[in-house]
């Protein structure tokens, strides 16, 4: 029985690397949804490795169901019934396996790029991964959010399309000096998305530096300590990415070890948090590592 963290719920990790792992299709530009596409056995496959490792919730493998992975032509013709086919394969483990699952709204134009964000358009590319997935989801996970202006308006997408819970993760820029204010990817500060606390269930941070998470944390339960706070870090090699996100196949940091991040993840837990799981790069190994140190 779990006395020291009782309340923690873990997360799964990066979907794209353990697809990759376990040699399902994966390139440019299809990059996880590949897999989707030509072997959805094996995302379940991935699915279930992270449940096997403790996750208590999984997320849709819906990340690269927008027109910058599928196109413009297969996105118009297919993001609707390949949204629903992966929540399929989610709702069918979930239901095996008493977890939950998360269903995954991922940046309509690119990560870590809130310049492209296009409120005028956001819907066209959101809504049919909403319709696709909404029967079979317990609650919305919007990820990699970027900007304020993002996530506003993609909580306000989803609240006007569906009940169920919302829970928002925000992407931070990497800190050269840790006393530095923490920055979104827009270079706006966590003080700025205090007005949206208030109106989503849970806030959490997610592909972003395992070192930026504490402090983070740290500061919405400050603000907000009723809410429920989490992290999910990556383990990419930030400082010496010199492409856009998920243009490549970044390299990651070999210090990130499972018993690494273990370490990382009892500062978040101390520090307020009660949901963690791994992004790009985490894999069932640190998941594992997560399980054993609640437990």
């Amino acid at each position: 029985m779990n006395t020291l963290y009782p309340k923690v719920r873990i997360l799964d990790g990066g979907m794209g690397r353990e697809l990759e792992r376990i040699g399902a299709p994966f390139r440019q530009p299809e990059w996880s949804a590949l897999a989707l596409i030509e072997t959805p056995d094996l995302v379940a496959q991935a699915h279930q490795h992270f449940i096997d490792a403790g996750a208590r919730i999984i997320t849709t493998n819906t990340y690269a169901l927008v027109p910058f992975h599928l196109g413009e032509q297969r996105f118009a013709t297919s993001a609707k019934q390949l949204a629903h086919v992966a929540a399929q394969i989610a709702r069918k483990l979930a239901e095996k396996n008493g977890v939950e699952v998360a269903g995954c709204i991922p940046p309509a134009f690119g990560s870590y790029k809130p310049e492209l964000f296009d409120p005028e358009k956001v819907a066209d590319i959101l809504l049919p991964l909403i319709q696709g997935q909404e029967a079979l989801v317990d609650f919305w996970l919007i990820e990699t959010a970027a900007s304020y202006d993002e996530a506003l308006h993609v909580v306000r997408l989803l609240k006007a399309h569906s009940n169920k819970p919302v829970w928002l993760a925000f992407t931070l820029t990497n800190r050269d000096d840790l006393a530095k204010p923490l920055r979104l990817r827009s270079g706006e500060t966590l003080s700025q998305i205090i007005p949206l606390l208030s109106v989503v269930d849970a806030v959490l941070f997610n592909c972003s530096q395992p070192e930026e998470m504490e402090d983070a944390i740290a500061y919405i339960h400050k603000a907000a300590p009723a809410l429920t706070i989490g992290a999910y870090a990556n383990s990419f090699s930030e400082i010496k990415r010199e492409h856009n996100a998920n243009a490549l196949l970044s390299s990651l940091r070999e210090d990130v070890t499972p018993q690494k991040y273990q370490q990382f993840a009892k500062r978040w837990l101390d520090a307020g948090a009660t949901v963690i799981g791994g992004c790009c790069g985490i894999g069932p190994a640190h998941i594992k590592a997560l399980n054993e140190l609640i437990k």
